[in-house]
């Protein structure tokens, strides 16, 4: 549910049209949005392109997305602040758990692989059956 209380910190707005920039910084600043997209448009349209788009990107890429839920105490804002702040973190947390199906897999293919597991179904298969 998105929250109509103008927010503490800047951020990225989820109910954006074009990565949530402009309406993110509407909501910070407590203006209209379509101020600041005029803003925006006509820097574009009399700027020569690039550095403004540059900059729109770098800002859509540098703002934490809006929070999903309005924060209820002070804990779950630094919560939020240091999950979405620290993505060395989340991306370390994700190459461990990279590795260790990594690890499980290759576990799996050395016994699928193994000449022994080749006998031992064999014997299972013919086993039982073969009198």
């Amino acid at each position: 549910m998105h929250e109509t209380a103008k927010p503490d910190r800047l951020y990225r707005s989820r109910h954006g049209v074009l990565l949530g920039v402009c309406k993110g910084l509407a909501d910070y600043l407590d203006v209209g949005v379509f101020w600041v997209r005029l803003v925006a448009v006509l820097l574009f349209l009399f700027s020569t392109l690039w550095p403004v788009v540059g900059i729109y990107l770098l800002a859509a890429v540098l703002m934490k997305p809006e929070p999903v839920l309005p924060f209820h105490d002070e804990a779950d804002e630094e919560f939020y602040l240091s999950y979405a702040t620290s993505r060395h973190a989340a991306v370390h947390r994700l190459n461990q758990t990279y590795q260790k199906l990594h690890r499980r897999l290759a576990r799996l293919e050395s016994l699928v692989t193994d000449r022994e597991f080749d006998w031992h179904r064999r014997l299972r298969e013919e086993g039982p059956n073969r009198a």
